[in-house]
């Protein structure tokens, strides 16, 4: 398949804007698309079809108008369903919240509809964002478009796997162990990690955490990039929120990759990898690293340390939003979220303390780092994907992990650091299944970053065996 649907991003908004394609149109491409695929992946779980025909509809007679058309302008966007979108259900993939419709949209959903992006539905997600198998009790498991029996990662599994099938050219996603990154390194698409607070998010229960942010995915760099333009902004209800400058432009600045100096890691110096995904990024490392005036194979300031400094920030977080409900009804909360909260419950406020002392720790020690690297590149997946009906991995290596999450300790480790990451495609790992890499970018260079993924990613379009994998689309279809 190669239709409307499947060009980027930033292609479809030239073309709306220079009258050549209609917003109708696309939207119908990828209705079409949605209708053909999402049987077999389970990515949409909600839609407000007459609501975004209508949209389309108004759309075009603005193009047609003449009138003055924002940077997504017609573009059909979906949400990850932890966000609060007016008139569409939205559950949090929890039974708790299985018929709440929301009565106003949250903020990022408003900033995308003033600037024009028509939004389709709701994308699945794990309950409440927990684990990177997107998998529910409200509307089960969303398949990875490589092999829809296996997981597609997560928590922004629905998101990665509607771009990777085309059944949207943008969507939204969030972050705090890899949520962002882990399912677009596993579905072959982009994923940005933003500096915490540069995509304000008004709703934190824990505003000071800089664990959790909201974001961008695409099936590009340049998409992506355009999505973070109109999600970034200044929110002063969220505290961590900063002028972000370098999202005042909507364009990305061009990038010499033969001008940075990078940091090649396998495993950030700590992070558990199977060994065959290790053997996959070395050799892959090995084919682009030339590109670059210096590659350094150097792992950053990370140890055993930041596993424990995680665990006490996550838990805190799920304490916050999920104590009361555990104390009253236990039942109603899957293992991933009693698990976090028990693990907090076990802290004593001199366990956390020491982790935000080790937090502070780890965070300057990697501001020093980078002052010399441009960026640092690892894998952003320990293992490859599994079946969605393993919950999730427990062991690597032979070695049993920590908790139901120490596999996406390559994903957390850079979390830690409040630095930002993006995610691209690297062809795929030794399964077939898509490979991806993280671009960590230094402190509050977002838009450097995403300049940096978006260079590297031009060159690795240009090794086939590392270019972005695609799913097999006429047997999803089928």
């Amino acid at each position: 398949m190669n239709e409307l649907c499947d060009l980027a991003a930033v292609e479809l908004r030239r073309l709306i804007g220079a009258r050549q394609i209609s917003p109708v149109e696309l939207l119908a491409a990828c209705r079409a698309r949605i209708e053909q695929v999402n049987g077999a992946v389970n990515a949409f779980v909600a839609t407000l079809w007459e609501r975004a025909e209508a949209e389309a509809r108004a759309a075009e007679r603005a193009v047609m108008t003449g009138k003055t058309l924002g940077p997504l302008h017609g573009l059909p966007i979906g949400i990850k369903d932890l966000a609060l979108t007016e008139g569409l259900r939205t559950t949090f993939g929890s039974p708790q919240f299985s018929d709440l419709v929301p009565e106003a949209d949250e903020r990022q959903v408003a900033a995308l509809r003033q600037a024009g992006a028509i939004v389709v539905g709701k994308t699945n997600t794990p309950e409440f964002g927990a684990g990177a198998n997107t998998l529910n009790p409200v509307y089960g498991a969303t398949g990875n478009p490589f092999d829809s029996m296996k997981t597609c990662a997560g928590s922004s599994g629905g998101s990665a796997v509607a771009l990777a099938t085309g059944m949207v050219p943008l969507a939204t996603g969030s972050d705090m162990g890899g949520s962002l990154r882990n399912p677009a390194a596993w579905c072959g698409v982009v994923g940005f990690r933003p500096s915490p607070g540069a995509v304000p998010h008004e709703l934190r229960l824990i505003g000071w955490s800089p664990l959790s942010v909201q974001g961008a995915m695409g099936r590009t760099v340049a998409d992506t990039a355009l999505l973070h333009g109109v999600m970034a902004g200044t929110d002063h209800r969220d505290p961590l929120s900063w002028p972000a400058a370098d999202a005042s432009t909507l364009d990305l600045e061009p990038v010499d990759l033969g001008s940075l100096k990078i940091a090649i890691s396998e495993d950030l110096g700590f992070a558990p990898l199977d060994d065959r995904i290790r053997r996959t990024f070395r050799a892959a490392a090995a084919r682009f690293r030339g590109v670059f005036a210096r590659a350094e194979e150097r792992d950053p300031p990370l140890d055993d340390s930041a596993n424990e400094v995680f665990e006490a920030n996550r838990a805190l977080s799920f304490l916050a939003a999920h104590a009361q409900t555990y104390r009253e009804r236990p039942e109603v909360l899957g293992p991933n979220i009693r698990a976090n909260v028990e693990q907090g419950l076990a802290m004593s406020a001199l366990d956390v303390a020491r982790a935000m002392r080790r937090h502070s720790e780890l965070y300057r020690d990697f501001l020093d780092f980078m002052a010399g690297y441009d960026a640092v590149i690892c894998p952003a997946m320990a293992v490859p994907p599994f079946p969605h009906a393993q919950l999730y991995v427990e062991a690597i290596n032979g070695l049993r992990l920590r908790t139901y999450f120490h596999w996406l300790a390559l994903a957390y480790g850079l979390t830690l650091t409040a630095h930002p990451v993006a995610c691209i495609p690297c062809g795929r790992d030794h399964t077939g299944m898509p490979l991806g890499i993280q671009v960590c970018g230094r402190r509050f260079g977002d838009r450097r970053t995403l300049a940096v993924a978006a260079a590297l990613e031009r060159h690795l379009q240009t090794i086939p065996e590392l270019a972005r994998p695609l799913p097999d689309l006429a047997a999803l279809a089928a």
